[in-house]
C-alpha cells in the first residue's frame, strides 16, 4: 500500500486519534486511589494527576502516577511512528522504521495527532465523565517520544522554577510555553528535525496547558497560590 486516499487519510487520522485518546485516557491517579480506598478527585485539590497523588497519598505514589502518566503519552506517538514512513524518533535505531510501510502519512502527522491525542484522553477521560487531570505529566511523555531535547530543556526550565519558587503551576507553565521555542531553536542548529506539524503540536500543548491553569494564573497574579509541599507538610499545595 503505497497511498491513501483523502477519505482513506481522513479515516487513518481519526483511527490514529482514537486508539490514542484510550491510551491516554486511563486514569492512573485515580486507581491509585481507589487501591488506598479513597477517590482521589475529592482529596486535596481534586486532580487525578501526580501532584495530588503524592499530596494525598505519598511520594512514591506520586512518582509511579507520573511515570504511568508519561508512559501513556509516549506510547502511542512511539507505535504509530514505528508504523508510519519518514519517523524521526531519535532515542530509537533507524533500523526500526525500515521496511515496508504499514501506514502511509503523506501528511507527516500522524505522531503529533497520537500525542495531541493521548494528552487530550488525560485531560478528558471518557471513564471519568471527561473531567481528568492538567495533562502535563502525559505530555511530556509525548513530547519526549517526539524530541527529547526539547523536553529535557523544557524539563530543566521546569526544574529552575520548581525549585526557586516551589509552585509547580508556574514551573509546568512556563516550561510547556518553552517547548515550541525549543524546538524551533534546535532545528534553527541543525541539532533536530522537528517537522512543522511537531511545531505546531507544542504551540498547541503549550496553550491547552495555560487554558487548564486559568484557576493557578489566577491565584499566582493574587498572590494566593499555594507551593508545593509533601504529604506529611501541613501546608496544602494549590496546584
Amino acid at each position: 500500500m503505497e497511498s491513501l486516499s483523502s477519505c482513506g487519510i481522513v479515516l487513518a487520522v481519526l483511527s490514529v486519534a482514537a486508539v490514542s485518546y484510550l491510551c491516554g485516557s486511563v486514569p492512573v491517579g485515580y486507581l491509585i486511589g481507589r487501591m488506598h480506598g479513597i477517590d482521589i478527585r475529592t482529596q486535596g485539590s481534586g486532580n487525578i494527576g501526580a501532584t495530588n497523588v503524592t499530596r494525598v497519598i505519598g511520594s512514591r505514589w506520586g512518582k509511579l502516577c507520573f511515570f504511568l502518566d508519561f508512559f501513556k503519552g509516549m506510547l502511542p506517538v512511539v507505535l504509530i511512528s514505528i508504523l508510519t514512513p519518514g519517523a524521526v524518533l531519535a532515542f530509537l535505531p533507524d533500523s526500526w522504521f525500515s521496511g515496508a510501510v504499514i501506514l502511509p502519512d503523506p501528511w507527516g502527522i500522524f505522531p503529533s495527532v497520537a500525542a495531541f491525542a493521548a494528552v487530550s484522553g488525560h485531560i478528558w477521560p471518557c471513564w471519568l465523565g471527561f473531567r481528568g487531570g492538567k495533562g502535563v505529566s502525559t505530555a511530556a511523555g509525548a513530547v519526549f517520544a517526539l524530541n527529547p531535547p526539547a523536553l529535557l530543556s523544557a524539563g530543566a526550565v521546569w526544574a529552575v522554577v520548581f525549585f526557586a519558587s516551589r509552585y509547580v503551576s508556574l514551573a509546568s507553565l512556563l516550561a510547556a510555553a518553552s517547548m515550541p521555542l525549543w524546538a524551533i531553536l534546535f532545528r534553527a542548529a541543525g541539532l533536530t528535525r522537528s517537522t512543522v506539524p511537531e511545531i505546531a503540536l507544542f504551540t498547541l500543548l503549550a496553550l491547552l496547558t495555560i487554558v487548564k491553569h486559568t484557576s493557578n494564573i489566577r491565584r499566582l497574579v493574587q498572590g494566593t497560590e499555594n507551593r508545593f509541599v509533601k504529604k506529611t507538610d501541613p501546608e496544602k499545595d494549590g496546584k
